[in-house]
């Protein structure tokens, strides 16, 4: 067997890929390494709105029973509200059930450990070594001493209350869309909302099982965007299936990525002496037009590999308090451990109110630079040719001097396919254009020679 965690635990397309005997083989498992040495561990279990959640709940619930550990089930309940309640209960670790942004044939599991923190790539691997191993010296218990399930049903407004704690005032006199993507944060971020005073309008907030993220959320903001314009509304926002991440809309319907969240803010913290060493966290995606104005606000940045794992790591490692990524994963470490779309929601919410200033106008502080992505076909012996190959080393050199400082070349080497990305950013769509196409033909010319 392969490694079954990815970069964002256990993926696949459930009952066929993700099955309930893996799901039960994870509970099994994960119980026993997370908690080893515990008695009688306490394991948080949440999930999205996926029809395929019970029957993989029923499953690994199943397994964390099995070894002695009690599961406690918080139903539908976004990704972040484990990752916080996990400390707020005292638990021994915590499991959602999602598969995040993805279609509806898929599913995922993915573990947190006592502190709320994704798992290292070390106890995924123990976890793995545990099941190949068929279970050998993981303890099968009877009697009493078996796992109990039981249900928390506080869960969604414990996390709710945490969630408005995190701004210090109401939001009273602001008219807010919300798109749910018929996932995890149709009840508690509307509520949230509501009860900050807010006027709220909702779209795709009737998960049926089947509609998660079909053509809504922050993977297909475009009815929002047209939305927030046709409803008069100050701002809207677009979560994700397990609302770990949120993109923004103005009041004119401009998508508002997380580049330009994470940017106002970062502004905002630094001015109220909140953004350790002034210093923001984010990916080698992020659009150079953020270094930009970063570089203006005298915002220092940190950059990570693609991942908001990398970006939190680092987080941890330097103590920064804002990192994360272009699709709306925001990590606001004073409140939550991971991207959190309804804490990232009600601080941009909240920081519009406090400077009276429309969203438009504080997202104004940046301009994004015309970005470009083509794929080049590689054998995966090559991926690192832009490298090894001195013509094409020579030919990214070029295109940078030729650029002048405005745009950039980034070429990444697929963690799953045989194939490098070529990124260009810079001020003209066409020139980058050619430049992207160009390089990667040369890329494939010469992987292929």
């Amino acid at each position: 067997m392969g490694r079954i965690f990815g970069t964002d635990g256990v993926r696949g397309i459930a009952n066929t890929e993700l099955t309930a005997e893996l799901a039960y083989s994870l509970g099994r498992a994960g119980a026993y390494v997370l908690t080893e040495g515990t008695h009688k561990p306490k394991i948080l279990v949440g999930k999205d709105t996926r029809i395929s959640g019970d029957m993989l709940e029923s499953a690994l619930v199943s397994g964390i029973l099995s070894v002695g550990a009690e599961a406690v089930t918080l139903g539908v309940i976004p990704t972040p509200a484990i990752a916080h309640l996990v400390k707020e209960y005292g638990a021994d670790a915590g499991v959602v059930i999602s598969a995040s942004h993805n279609p509806v044939e898929f599913n995922g599991i993915k573990f947190f450990d006592n502190k709320g923190l994704k798992l290292s790539d070390e106890l995924e691997d123990e976890i793995q070594r545990v099941i190949e191993s068929d279970f050998e010296g993981v303890p099968s218990p009877v009697g009493a001493d078996l796992g109990r399930k039981r249900a928390e049903y506080s869960a969604e407004d414990d996390y709710k209350e945490f969630a408005k704690s995190t701004i210090a005032a109401d939001l009273k006199g602001l008219k807010v869309a919300l798109d749910c993507a018929n996932g995890a944060s149709y009840k508690v971020a509307v509520e949230a909302f509501r009860e900050l005073g807010a006027e709220v309008v909702v779209i795709n907030d009737n998960p049926d099982g089947v509609n998660i993220n079909e053509n809504c959320g922050s993977t297909h903001p475009e009815e929002l965007m047209d939305y927030v314009v046709r409803k008069k509304c100050d701002l809207g926002f677009a979560f994700d299936g397990d609302a770990d991440r949120c993109l923004a809309v103005d009041e004119k319907g401009n998508l508002i990525n997380g580049d330009f969240i994470l940017l106002i803010c970062a502004k905002h913290l630094k001015e109220i002496g909140r953004l350790k060493n002034d210093t923001l966290v984010v990916t080698v995606m992020s659009n150079l037009g953020l270094d930009i104005a970063a570089e203006k606000e005298k915002i220092n940045r940190v950059k990570t590999k693609v991942g908001d794992r990398y970006v939190l790591e680092e987080m941890l490692k330097s103590g920064y308090k804002l990192g994360g990524e272009q699709s709306g994963h925001v990590i606001f470490l004073d409140f939550n451990t991971t991207g959190d779309g309804l804490v990232t929601a009600l601080q941009v919410s909240s920081i519009v109110k406090r400077k009276g200033k429309a969203l438009s106008e504080l997202a104004s502080c940046m301009k994004e630079l015309p970005q470009v992505l083509v794929n080049a076909k590689v054998p995966n012996s090559h991926k690192d040719i832009h490298i090894t190959d001195s013509e094409i080393a020579g030919e990214i050199k070029r295109i940078e001097e030729l650029l002048h400082g405005a745009g950039r070349v980034l070429i990444r080497p697929s963690g799953t396919e045989p194939l490098v990305r070529v990124m260009l950013e810079g001020e003209n769509q066409q020139e980058i254009d050619n430049l992207a196409h160009n390089l990667a033909k040369m890329i494939e010319a010469k992987a292929q020679a």
